[in-house]
């Protein structure tokens, strides 16, 4: 064999196993592939772990149960249920009467077994929410072998509001009829506010709603 084809073929032997080293190169450059649908490590969609738990195995919580006070009681027939509020177990207006141009309003508050607050410092509060307060009255005594304590009083309302309780203005000639009922799941808050006259009107339609109270 001559030296020239000796060269040839030493030549072609060496592009060719040159091109396998090549080849074998550029596909262990290639990333390797994914299964269908399945989203780049490190960038699953919002930080969830495998099985789609919260980060740190946290549990979500389920929804509170229905507030449920353990106490019924009957409405009076002349005042109407209002929409829902935050914070309350329910709402009543009362028409406006003796002259006065507005309506008044009772409001019923429930928090939850041993939430609220005590009561003396309830009906502390509802008294510092009028500036110059009228002699405020106190009683307590029992309905249907559930601890009362009621309050009265009159002035000049501040009208509190909102998460804070902020003032939303002045409203004078105004008085409240309170009532904090210690029920079977806790206390019941019953605030009834409003112009002094239709306040007045409302008292016995009030204290026949603390007489019915029973047991739900």
């Amino acid at each position: 064999m001559s030296i020239r084809t000796i060269v040839i073929v030493v030549i072609v032997v060496m592009a060719f196993l040159g091109g396998i080293v090549w080849q074998s190169q550029m596909q262990k450059a290639q990333p390797a592939p994914q299964a269908q649908g399945a989203e780049p490590q490190g960038q699953q969609g919002g930080g969830m772990p495998p099985g789609g738990a919260p980060a740190g195995g946290a549990q979500v919580a389920p929804p509170p149960a229905e507030a449920n006070p353990g106490l019924a009681w009957n409405v009076p027939r002349n005042w109407n249920t209002s929409e829902p509020k935050p914070m309350r177990l329910a709402t009543y207006g009362i028409p406006a009467l003796g002259g006065d141009s507005e309506g008044a309003e009772c409001a019923v508050f429930y928090f939850g077994p041993s939430q609220g607050g005590g009561v003396q410092e309830n009906l502390d509060r509802w008294v510092t929410q009028f500036e110059n307060p009228k002699d405020p009255q106190r009683s307590q005594g029992s309905v249907n072998g559930f601890p009362i304590y009621r309050i009265s009083v009159k002035g000049e309302y501040l009208a509190p509001s909102g998460p804070m309780m902020q003032s939303s203005g002045t409203k004078k000639g105004y008085a409240l009829l309170g009532a904090i009922v210690e029920g079977p799941a806790g206390r019941v808050f019953f605030k009834l506010t409003g112009p002094e006259k239709t306040v007045a009107a409302s008292k016995r339609e009030f204290e026949d709603m603390m007489k019915s109270m029973r047991k739900s």
